[in-house]
């Protein structure tokens, strides 16, 4: 397959032919200065290390706050919260909608009770804290800055982000709650009122991670995401907002494939269209509004069940890549994570990666080793040609939103998740260990399991919960919610109300349901 993932030929040879036009200065720049196609900060890594992030996440809030504990104690720079399903979705983990699914992939978090365990003995002042929550984003942040208030924290220290980022749920996740358009008024409602109380916290981290483990080309990543980050800006905007009042804390969130050389050049291109979105379309004038500031995951759909251990090295070509592209911060998958959650020795070695590529190799030593590099700056000028022509489709349609509602993103990248799967099954695209260097019996291994009891425990602490706050009390707060939704009002302020008074995480969403119904997918063919 002589093509990139984006379908674009990959040529034997560059050479300078390849860049006709090709003006360094006009085009690169330098790092830290417009369109920061070679970093977003002069030193980069010179100066100091991307943040080491390890995702964690699962079961009670007292077993995910010992992982982070020990994660800390090992060295890693930062925390990034897993929550379950129910969580996610807005659900306390007694709605019967949760049977079964309670701590499985996250940590459950059913009240300001379970966000104080699961950041005991955490100084949230001196920490940076990654959740990925969409949906319900506001909500765990409203937690967390309550949590951080009874230590003690001001709100105006609290560094972190949460990824808020809902359109992508409905082209590729599907953990979304309820229609796009007012989903869209509690992100800019958030914006807005970190502006005022939370100013360090980055409020929205754009993803593309989730569209590309469902099969989007790096090309489609891309530009599906930013195509969302101007439905953001734009509907900030809308709400009154500058547009350099929000730009500086806006972050993207993208995978980091295998594909070592076009995922380089992906990096570099999204920072060169981000920079002149923002500067060109949106008139920013701060300098920061344009730098698209970023996190990194290692893909996880590229890992695999046989042979798991393969996944080591899988995971080192992938933050190589997310390193070399410029990241901002980066979390190494663990090489069990087809199997089930990582175990504690599995989730030390994915630390331990990051650490070697930091401490063990020169890539600190320079800025972008990579730029003028014949190959490089031809495949970042054939992802940003295609990316650039993918958006266009989306605006042509109508913008994120629009096209979102009539299946567009979704169905792009389907397409491509098929012919990958019919390549993989072809042998035209080769998977060590699967379709290639397979072997007939493999080693045991034994999985982390997530013990079923945990559910029933949840259960009877929201019991407990309800019948020790004052119930008349948190039904009037969240009657407060209603009518802020109804409203035009920011609904954040009476949620962390409700909040504070022991209203549960489904009893919130619920009362934002009422007014503003759930989403239904509509299939378009």
């Amino acid at each position: 397959m002589n093509e990139t993932e984006s379908g674009t030929p990959i040529q034997a040879l560059y050479t300078a032919a390849n860049l006709a036009g090709f003006d360094p200065e006009q085009v690169l720049g330098v790092p830290g200065e417009f369109p920061y196609t070679r970093g977003v900060y002069p030193s980069m890594y010179t100066s100091r290390p991307w943040t080491m992030r390890q995702y964690a996440g699962f079961g009670t809030a007292a077993e995910s706050n010992a992982r982070y504990r020990e994660l800390i104690a090992h060295g890693s720079m930062g925390l990034s919260v897993a929550f379950d399903l129910p969580t996610q979705m807005g659900y306390d983990s007694d709605a019967p909608v949760a049977a079964g699914e309670v701590g499985k992939v996250g940590v459950a978090i059913d009240s300001i009770d379970d966000m104080r365990t699961l950041f005991g003995s955490i100084p949230l002042g001196d920490v940076s804290t990654s959740m990925t929550i969409n949906a319900p984003a506001c909500v765990l942040l409203l937690l967390y800055e309550l949590v951080a208030k009874e230590q003690g924290v001001d709100a105006a220290q609290l560094t972190g982000t949460i990824q808020n980022d809902v359109l992508k749920e409905y082209i590729a996740r599907g953990t979304y709650i309820y229609p796009p358009r007012p989903s869209l008024r509690l992100v800019s409602d958030t914006f807005a009122y970190c502006r005022e109380r939370l100013p360090r916290w980055n409020t929205i981290s754009i993803s593309g991670y989730h569209m590309a483990e469902a099969g989007a080309t790096p090309a489609q990543e891309i530009a599906f995401t930013l195509a969302n980050g101007i439905a953001y800006v734009q509907a900030a905007i809308d709400a009154g907002l500058d547009v350099d009042d929000i730009g500086p804390r806006l972050s993207f969130f993208f995978v980091s494939r295998t594909t070592l050389l076009e995922e380089v050049a992906k990096f570099r291109a999204a920072r060169r269209i981000w920079a002149h979105v923002m500067r060109d379309r949106f008139e920013a004038k701060n300098p920061r509004s344009m730098m698209l500031r970023f996190h990194t995951q290692t893909a996880g759909v590229q890992l695999t069940a046989q042979q798991p251990e393969v996944n080591l090295v899988r995971v080192a070509v992938q933050a190589l890549a997310a390193v070399l592209g410029g990241t901002q911060s980066l979390h190494t998958n663990s090489f069990d994570e087809a199997l089930a959650l990582p175990t504690q020795k599995s989730a030390r070695l994915a630390l331990r990666t990051q650490q070697v590529l930091a401490y063990e190799t020169d890539l600190t030593k320079t800025v972008d080793p990579f730029a003028g590099s014949y190959a490089l700056e031809s495949l970042t000028d054939d992802v940003e040609a295609a990316a650039l022509a993918l958006m266009t489709a989306v605006a042509d349609r109508g913008g994120a939103v629009a096209a979102i509602e009539q299946g567009f993103q979704k169905s792009e990248i389907e397409r491509a998740a098929y012919q990958i799967a019919q390549q993989i099954d072809a042998g035209e695209r080769v998977v060590v260990g699967v379709n290639r260097y397979a072997m007939d019996t493999e080693d045991s291994y034994e999985p982390l399991q997530v013990d079923p009891a945990i559910e029933a425990a949840q259960c009877e602490r929201l019991a407990r919960l309800r019948k020790e706050r004052d119930g008349a009390a948190v039904e009037q707060a969240l009657e407060r919610v209603r009518v802020a939704a109804a409203g035009t009002d920011n609904v954040l302020v009476p949620l962390r109300e409700a909040l504070a008074l022991r209203a549960s995480v489904g009893e919130v969403c619920d009362a934002l349901r009422q007014v503003w119904g759930v989403y239904v997918p509509t299939e378009h063919f």
